[in-house]
């Protein structure tokens, strides 16, 4: 599991406030419980397709839901950070410190990372909190990632463009016990969101 005690402590001048409305009253209000559906998976396995997808689902239903995809937040908050492993792993902690404020505002999150180590999953279940971390395996074939391409970035790998590329220089670590697994070349998009939706009922009231 990820190590809390390994980050930064907050300097001694730095207090926490707590705050006047509960989880609980967000949950009543929302008439849902929070929740991150971390998706991980190769770039090309569909993840940030079945992310939005599901919040589309979600939010016609009446949810309060938002998506964090990893390519998206490196163009904003993460766009100092690189792909070294220490940058990686900075680029999963401050995406979950991320889903967890969303989770404390009552949202449910729906994370896109392709996140390759266990390590760093296990960092973002520990900040996110066990009960609200929901890892979704999105488990397409790395053959089919490669022949989907849909941003040309394999081609660019094979090529020596990118280095330390996931799946192609760089190891993906397949989750040990995910809470799902979902095969985008066996399941369309809306099936697989309908398996989520079906994890997701007893959250929803």
């Amino acid at each position: 599991m990820g190590n809390l005690e390994s980050l930064p402590a907050a300097a001694p001048q730095v207090f926490w406030h707590a705050g006047a409305v509960s989880a609980g009253e967000r949950q009543l209000q929302l008439g849902q419980q929070p929740a991150t559906i971390w998706l991980t998976g190769l770039s090309g396995a569909g993840k940030s397709t079945l992310a939005y997808a599901l919040e589309r689902r979600l939010c016609a239903a009446g949810r309060l839901a938002y998506v964090l995809d990893g390519d998206n937040l490196r163009h904003h908050l993460n766009s100092d950070l690189g792909f070294s492993a220490a940058e990686r792993r900075e680029n999963i902690r401050r995406s979950a410190e991320v889903a967890r404020l969303f989770n404390d505002a009552g949202l449910i999150v729906i994370g896109a990372f392709i996140s390759p180590l266990q390590a760093d999953r296990a960092l973002a279940r520990d900040i996110i909190g066990e009960q609200r971390f929901i890892e979704t395996y999105v488990s397409t074939a790395p053959n089919v990632c490669e022949e989907r391409d849909p941003k040309g970035l394999y081609r660019r790998a094979r090529a020596g463009l990118i280095p330390e590329f996931t799946g192609v220089s760089a190891p993906y670590e397949v989750p040990e016990a995910p809470a799902l697994a979902l095969d985008t070349a066996q399941l369309s998009i809306d099936e697989a969101c309908t398996r989520l939706l079906q994890h997701m009922a007893p959250r929803l009231r």
